[in-house]
């Protein structure tokens, strides 16, 4: 049985009439090729990029616009995405390495916001990393004002989509008609569909969080892991999993496939009250993919595509996986007492506390 290619689903969709969704479909066939050929410079390793070991430790150790330090190979997929960017019907492009919207060809119809390598950590470990992208229509003034188009709701994309750099080369993506999955075929030299209109289990007994951050968090989160460690003696009743992948695109790709809950919540530690996520090129993608799929995004408590970005870098506390996990965190936050299942007797001090 022959599985549909990118092109075809996305000739299909410029053809049934979306809203820009010729320029949507050359967009999204211009992101593909420069994954294409970003996954065989991380396919190399060290031996990509010059000297051994220069591409996976560090630019030059200056903190980037979004308060991280890049890494070489980040600089890297930040040109090459914007080179394909130019070459596509794209009038602004935002990304996590610049300060300010660049502005590429102004009577263009589209803005492209972009991580462009997730999960920089995973470089020097060899494990899976990812392109995070957002694909909006043009708004307001790009000349005068550049950012402009990324202060839309998130309800205002047109796609959304991550490529995973892992042991296949994988486009998620949803165009607004269900989430969608590609991969590569090196053989072929196209991405075959292997999952269509992916469904996130509303139930799940696996969770992703970095536990280190414990004694930061605020009591909802602390009580909620709490909860799902005690497993069967706890409130819960049943056994949960833990993972954490250290690039949100991998553990979405996982949430997408069998189900979970992700979050990355807001905590005590210097800037990060507002979480560490950015909201117009990660959080808000990820959040239009999972709810495509049926599962559900907040930020612990609202719903992410209901949020209008104020600046380009904003931050966000990010929840996202299976439907019903996603609004029992959001009681935890909101209304605790409420939750039924939690007894007086679970109430005690936590299994990390002292």
């Amino acid at each position: 049985m022959t599985s549909l290619t990118l092109d075809a689903f996305l000739e299909s969709h410029a053809a049934g009439g979306a809203p820009l969704g010729e320029a949507v479909a050359l967009t999204v066939r211009r992101l593909a090729a420069a994954a294409v050929t970003l996954c065989g410079t991380i396919g190399q390793g060290s031996l990509g990029m010059g000297p051994p070991g220069k591409a996976f430790a560090g630019g030059n150790g200056m903190a980037g616009p979004s308060g991280d330090v890049p890494k070489e190979l980040d600089l890297l997929a930040d040109a090459l995405f914007m080179d394909a960017m130019r070459r596509a019907p794209v009038c602004v492009y935002a990304s996590e390495e610049l300060e300010d919207a660049a502005l590429l060809d102004p009577a263009a119809p589209l803005a492209v916001a972009i991580d462009p390598l997730d999960g920089s950590s995973n470089i020097d470990i060899n494990a899976p990393i990812g392109t995070i992208f957002s694909i909006l229509p043009k708004a307001g003034d790009p000349v005068g004002e550049r950012s402009a188009s990324f202060f839309q709701g998130g309800d205002a994309q047109l796609a959304a989509g991550f490529f995973i750099y892992g042991p296949q080369l994988a486009l998620v993506l949803s165009v607004g008609s269900g989430t969608h999955v590609f991969v590569f075929s090196p053989a072929g030299g196209v991405f075959a569909q292997v999952h269509e209109g992916l469904a996130i289990p509303a139930r799940t007994q696996e969770f992703a969080i970095n536990t280190a951050n414990y004694r930061h968090w605020d009591e909802a989160v602390r009580l909620y892991v709490d909860d799902c460690l005690k497993g069967t003696e706890g409130p819960r009743e049943r056994e949960f999993n833990m993972r954490w992948v250290a690039a949100v695109a991998a553990d979405a790709y996982r949430i997408l496939v069998r189900g979970g809950v992700y979050l990355y919540p807001g905590d005590g530690r210097r800037g990060y009250a507002e979480g560490r996520l950015r909201l117009v090129y990660e959080a808000s993608p990820i959040a239009f993919l999972i709810e495509q799929a049926g599962g559900a995004a907040t930020d612990t408590i609202n719903r992410i595509l209901d949020l209008t970005p104020r600046s380009l870098h904003q931050r966000v506390p990010l929840v996202f996986g299976s439907a019903r996990e996603v609004a029992r965190i959001g009681r935890y936050h909101a209304e605790p007492s409420n939750i039924a299942e939690r007894a007086p007797l679970f109430s005690n001090r936590g299994l990390f506390r002292a």
